[in-house]
Formats: C-alpha cells, structure tokens, sequence
C-alpha cells in the first residue's frame, strides 16, 4: 500500500520533474522564429475563436502592449488577420488564418512525436500508470 505524501513534500518532489519535461517538449520547434507567446495567442485564437486584441491579451494574461507586438508580428507572417468589429468600427476582430492553423498543426506533431519516442523508452506498466494521471494534472492545471 502507497503511503500518501504530505502536499508541500510533493510539490517540492513533482515541480522540478514538471519544469524540466514542460522545458523539454516546448524545446521541439518547428519554427523558432515564432515566439512561445506567439504559438499561444494562435492557439488561443485556434480554441476559443476570433476574439479583439484587448480579450486576447486578458486572455492571455499580458499587457495589452505586449499582445499588440505580438500580433504584429503574427500579421505580418500571415499567420492570423484582423477584421473589423461587427459592433464597434473602433476595435478589430482577430482570427487565425489557415498558415496559422497549418503551423501550430505542425509545431504539435513535432512535439507529438518527440515525447511519443520518449514514452516508448517506458515499460507498458510505467506508461499504464502515466495514462492514470493525466486525469489528476488535468485537475490541477484547471484550478
């Protein structure tokens, strides 16, 4: 029987392993010329829908500033596109293109495939009892 580990004892056991494969699967690049935040704004964009700069950057949890260097950046290399607001003319809509779309595709079988090598170095029993976790880091990411 597993004797359950106080939570502080785990955190500090769990967060270094987290940091270092977190680190190593956002290494898998495809295109390093797009910045992670870029990648996320473009997924953000992919999941949730068009959305104006401003709900992107609160979305994003940047400085409106920061998101509005970002997207430049994005539009320049056609990878998302801004449409006028159907209620205000003042704001823009910003949607991702099918570049954009094509490159997080990419970026995530890129990503894909390296940890899958990874995991077939485990036996079927390591990557069992990985399977049953993910539910449980789930969780914790929505919290």
């Amino acid at each position: 029987m597993i004797t359950a580990i106080r939570a502080p004892e785990l955190a500090a056991l769990l967060r270094p392993s987290l940091l270092r494969l977190t680190r190593l699967v956002r290494n898998q690049r495809v295109d390093t010329s797009i910045t992670l935040t870029a990648l996320s704004a473009m997924a953000s964009l992919r999941k949730h829908g068009p959305m104006s700069a401003g709900e992107l950057a609160a979305f994003e949890r940047v400085q409106p500033p920061s998101m509005t260097k970002v997207l430049a950046a994005l539009e320049d290399k056609q990878l998302v596109r801004r449409d006028s607001h159907p209620h205000d003319r003042r704001q823009a809509i910003l949607e991702i293109t099918e570049a954009g779309v094509a490159l997080l595709d990419s970026e995530q079988r890129s990503r894909d495939l390296w940890l899958s090598t990874q995991l077939e170095s485990l036996t079927a029993d390591e990557r069992a009892l990985l399977q049953r976790v993910v539910p449980i880091l789930d969780k914790l990411a929505a919290q």
